[in-house]
């Protein structure tokens, strides 16, 4: 008994097929909650009476906590002492650090094992500016300014 090879038609051929072993992956979209996170970051971008720069959690585990931050460098991880103790295992024990200087918010990964993210993209380091958002882990945070 021979075995069949199964026959495609040509002309149903995808025009980008997928290599031999690999599954096929969806991107998926949810508009309720995009559009909740897009409420999360206008709400945070500018905060009546505070002075200055302040990280809120808008998703993870410490949703909701925030963090104000003062002229000078405050450190984000694992670590007991860090400024934003961020205590989860997707988080590097010294993990990014947060430095205010003469009225500019800038974010610095600290060689972290799974990177810090603004706005979707890894970085290395990069300006923040209210309403932009910086992934920690597992932790969603948004820069916000005082109004």
């Amino acid at each position: 008994m021979t075995a069949m090879t199964p026959r495609r038609d040509p002309s149903q051929d995808d025009p980008l097929p997928i290599p031999e072993g690999e599954a096929d992956a969806t991107l998926t979209y949810d508009p309720v909650d995009e559009a909740r996170r897009i409420r999360a970051r206008e709400a945070a971008a500018g905060i009546p009476g505070l002075e200055g720069f302040a990280l809120v959690a808008t998703d993870g585990p410490l949703r909701g906590a925030h963090w104000h931050l003062g002229q000078g460098s405050h450190e984000a991880g694992r670590n007991t002492a860090a400024a934003l103790f961020l205590d989860d295992i997707t988080v590097s024990r010294h993990h990014a650090a947060f430095h205010v200087r003469q009225g500019r918010l800038l974010v610095e990964d600290l060689g972290s094992t799974n990177g810090t993210y603004v706005n979707g993209k890894r970085i290395e380091e990069a300006p923040l500016s209210p309403g932009d958002e910086v992934i920690i882990g597992r932790f969603h945070l948004v820069v916000a300014r005082g109004a």
